[in-house]
């Protein structure tokens, strides 16, 4: 996953998608040892990915870069109330 990509995306979005990378994560580690990983460098890509999201959610804290908001849903007001 590349940089830009993570970039685009909400914290909460980061923050799951960093729970998930991490259960695949523990499923890979277990299968390595009880059997051979049918694609090894999974392990590589995916401790490199986790890095790099935690990277960003601390610049993110630290005020360094933002992240992009939560788009906010409009709400439409019923007919017949005045909005105040």
């Amino acid at each position: 996953m590349k940089v830009f990509e993570i970039r685009e995306k909400t914290r909460e979005e980061l923050i799951d998608m960093l729970n998930g990378l991490n259960r695949e994560t523990f499923n890979l580690r277990l299968r390595r040892g009880a059997q051979e990983l049918p694609n090894p460098l999974r392990l590589r890509t995916l401790r490199r990915d986790i890095a790099r999201i935690k990277t960003i959610l601390r610049e993110d804290e630290k005020g360094i870069r933002k992240l992009l908001e939560p788009k906010k849903v409009a709400t439409k007001a019923k007919k017949g109330e005045k909005g105040a």
